[in-house]
């Protein structure tokens, strides 16, 4: 039964953009809840004891420099120029990367920008900087070759040539083993990682955790292997 409901899991997750093409396009973050749209937000809540319990582990795989602060979650493959980045920013600096992992999968990526929990969720939007091709993609990024990245934004144009920047990022995305932070020009700080995606390809949507002040504390992508910030298959909940 559990191998059905992964197997209709993958299904509904590459016909997502189809799902939610009569959803309206957002004009604010401020207009969704995103409790409503990812049930693994309370993950952060859970004690180490918790996280173990529900077979959830995290491992921090290195830090991720941000020298603008602007921040791109896509496929790696299908990056171009014109991929936006999230609309909030945070303080340009280096930051740790953080995977949660569950039944042998990628189950989320976190970019930790401070330490404590976070007293409110908010969905992380993509800047809108031209008409959507499809109602929802600037709500989400879509996955064709079961891995995603993040980078800063200068990593768009920190080469002159397109096809060359395409060339590396297809390089390091079709060699990693589970994830890797690399850096495309020897000697610059600048990193790129990337990291397998739950179950495969999707629309994945981004989360973050803000503090009583507004500030982003974590910024978590969601692979859907999760429910209920809970790691365990059905039959052994």
């Amino acid at each position: 039964m559990s191998g059905w409901s992964d197997a209709l899991r993958r299904f509904l997750r590459r016909g997502r953009v189809w799902l939610f093409s009569d959803l309206p396009v957002v004009a604010s973050p401020a207009d969704w809840d995103a409790a409503e749209i990812s049930s693994n937000l309370g993950v952060f809540a859970l004690s180490s004891a918790e996280m173990a319990e529900r077979n959830i582990t995290a491992i921090t795989i290195g830090e991720l420099e941000l020298p603008t602060g602007e921040i791109v979650a896509c496929d790696p493959l299908i990056t171009g120029l014109g991929r936006p980045p999230f609309n909030r920013k945070v303080k340009p600096g280096r930051y740790p990367v953080i995977l949660l992992q569950a039944q042998g999968c990628i189950a989320a990526a976190v970019l930790r920008f401070g330490p404590g929990l976070p007293a409110r969720w908010e969905l992380a939007t993509f800047v809108a900087d031209r008409p959507p091709v499809y109602k929802s993609e600037f709500l989400e990024f879509i996955v064709d070759d079961a891995v995603a990245s993040f980078m800063d934004k200068s990593v768009l144009t920190i080469m002159s040539d397109q096809e060359e920047l395409d060339d590396y990022l297809a390089d390091v995305a079709c060699n990693i083993d589970r994830f890797c932070i690399d850096s495309p020009i020897e000697g610059n700080p600048i990193n790129v990682v990337m990291f397998d995606t739950g179950y495969g390809d999707g629309s994945y949507r981004s989360f973050w955790g803000l503090d009583a002040a507004g500030e982003p504390l974590l910024l978590m992508t969601d692979f859907e292997v999760l429910e209920n910030a809970d790691g365990r298959n059905e039959a052994d909940r």
